[in-house]
């Protein structure tokens, strides 16, 4: 039998200490390095393969998502409403698919979301696609509608997805129809046509969708602040009405993050819902297939219930991936009956540990007025205390991402070419001259440091594991089947770039991270904008295994409550000078 112990030795406390402080001098040290860097300009540098398209260097007017809101272009359209109107006859698949990718062509010169077209071959399928509608043969549900696809996903025809990493990308290759992710078959087969991929960051890991292969992206509400990490690039292009939907992951955020900076609706799915497979980096175990998961980034609520659907169920690769009893939708809720339990907590930060950040002011107006105006509209609404574990969040998630794979962060940047030292990549990355971003060789630096702390590493873990079990009975106890947490999304909206590195933004991420690690559904949903920013708020909503249902249904409500996506003023707006920040 395992025994835990209270209080490590005098030895280790002292280790412990010394390497936090290591740490902590480095993470200044990291910081001041890159803002004076940056004050001598050394630092920019143009990406390998930045996308070229044939479009305005500026938004035009009449491309403007708030302008074509007003007009209910069909670029503003949910998923579900496109793919009535094909159906019906209403439009041509050709139309909305010339639409979306002129859409495209117009934003892209502003924000760099999309890193990789397939438009040619995009047009061509959606005429067979109105061509099997005139033939009268059967149709999938989101027939001849187009789509987007996080770049970390392979899909047949296009390059073997290498998430930012300069090594593989040189590499070259496309990715062949048997290699192909599940999810991207799934919305294939299910009637979408791809149309592009879009940015993420390094080797997925990081709050900035930026990489030496295709540079960063821009935030539609404001250029100069990020999209988030790592489907960032998913997020932007949705927003800017570039893809009705989009397909992202998620192992510590990367759904949500760019859902709440681009003020849309994206989905955690139950760990073990959705496969996994075909995408780069991907995890090599079981509690890694459950904490790594796969979902939709929308604009429209209305269609994330109908494409989980669509890419739930086991593939027989995915090694976590189960059937689960879908036949209770969103639709069929009672919301009166719904428990909304609020978690925010007297020390407004969830009950997380130093140095998270506190929430503030403007998103705990948000957090106050959703528990309000769910009260209102008859649900069952407290705020709780927030549970003594989530102290432990941050050490629980990372216990979990260590035992999710058998390479390091490290061996990954590697990708199998013989030894990469990191301190002399950081050295090189500060004077512009290194393949890997900042970010991505800072984790690679601190991973080990992080496993000496805590000592002997399977022990630890152990523990962490043990924790995250107490912390999920405890939760899902207090939900049951009718209840929901209501939790924040984040301390601050979208920061501006290079910001992540900074102290008060790079220790936010448990707030989303912590919920990956105990593989329970969350809902992010957007609240409307700052009235002094004009940058999206939002929040989490978070349930029981296996209701993903009742997550979707309370998203529902607040999109009916608040308004749901608000469109973003992009006319006129530029790259402003915004280069490669790493």
């Amino acid at each position: 039998e395992t025994v835990f112990l209270d209080r490590p030795m005098p030895c280790s406390l002292c280790c412990g200490g010394l390497c936090l402080a290591g740490w902590l001098v480095g993470c200044l040290f990291l910081f001041l390095m890159c803002k004076y860097i940056r004050k001598w300009n050394l630092r920019k540098r143009q990406p390998l393969c930045q996308l070229k398209l044939d479009g305005p260097d500026t938004v035009p007017e009449d491309r403007c998502p708030a302008v074509l809101k007003e007009s209910k272009h069909i670029c503003t359209l949910s998923a579900c409403e496109l793919a009535a109107r094909i159906r019906d006859g209403g439009c041509t698949s050709e139309e909305v698919v010339s639409e979306y990718i002129t859409q495209i062509k117009a934003v892209n010169g502003t924000i760099n979301a999309a890193v990789e077209e397939r438009f040619q071959q995009a047009l061509e399928e959606a005429k067979l696609a109105d061509e099997k509608l005139r033939s009268g043969s059967p149709l999938p549900p989101f027939h001849g509608v187009p789509c987007s696809i996080k770049a970390a996903f392979g899909l047949t025809g296009l390059r073997i997805p290498h998430s930012g990493v300069v090594s593989r990308f040189m590499d070259g290759g496309t990715v062949q129809e048997d290699d192909q992710a599940t999810t991207v078959s799934r919305l294939r087969a299910a009637g979408f046509i791809p149309l592009c991929q879009t940015n993420v960051s390094e080797l997925c890991m990081w709050w900035e969708s930026s990489n030496h292969v295709y540079g960063v992206t821009g935030n539609p509400y404001d250029p100069t602040r990020i999209v988030g990490g790592s489907s960032g690039g998913e997020g932007a292009i949705v927003t800017a009405c570039g893809a009705p939907i989009g397909l992202g992951s998620d192992i510590g955020g990367s759904i949500r993050l760019p859902s709440f900076y681009n003020g849309l609706f994206g989905h955690k799915c139950s760990g073990g819902l959705i496969p996994a497979t075909g995408q780069f980096p991907c995890t090599t175990t079981e509690d890694g297939f459950r904490i790594l998961t796969s979902g939709p980034l929308v604009r429209h609520a209305e269609d994330l219930w109908p494409l989980l659907k669509i890419l739930a169920g086991p593939d027989g690769h995915d090694l976590a991936c189960r059937e689960f009893n879908l036949t209770r939708a969103p639709s069929d809720v009672n919301l009166k009956t719904i428990r909304v339990h609020g978690m925010l907590g007297k020390d407004r930060k969830m009950g997380l540990p130093f140095p998270v950040p506190k929430v503030a002011p403007n998103l705990c107006s948000a957090y106050n007025k959703a528990l309000y105006y769910l009260r209102e509209a008859g649900l069952q609404v407290g705020e709780i205390e927030p549970f003594a574990l989530m102290g432990k969040a941050f050490d629980i998630w990372s216990a979990c991402m260590s035992e999710s794979s058998s390479k390091t962060f490290h061996q990954q940047m590697e990708d199998g070419r013989g030894s990469l030292n990191l301190y002399k990549e950081l050295v090189k990355a500060l004077l512009g001259k290194s393949p890997h971003t900042i970010p991505a060789i800072g984790l690679g630096i601190l991973e080990p440091l992080d496993k000496r702390i805590h000592g002997d590493e399977e022990i630890h873990n152990a523990k962490m594991l043990s924790l995250r079990d107490q912390l999920k009975g405890q939760i899902e106890d207090l939900l049951g089947d009718d209840g929901v947490l209501l939790v924040p999304s984040q301390p601050r909206v979208a920061p501006k770039h290079n910001h992540p590195l900074r102290p008060t933004h790079i220790w936010s991420f448990p707030y989303t991270a912590v919920f990956n690690a105990l593989t329970l559904p969350v809902t992010q949903v957007p609240l409307g904008l700052d009235p002094e920013m004009g940058l999206p708020l939002g929040i989490q909503i978070v349930g029981k295994h296996g209701n993903d249902h009742l997550c979707i249904a309370v998203a529902q409500e607040l999109e009916r409550l608040f308004g749901g996506w608000v469109p973003p003023k992009m006319a006129g707006k530029g790259w402003h000078g915004v280069t490669n920040p790493w």
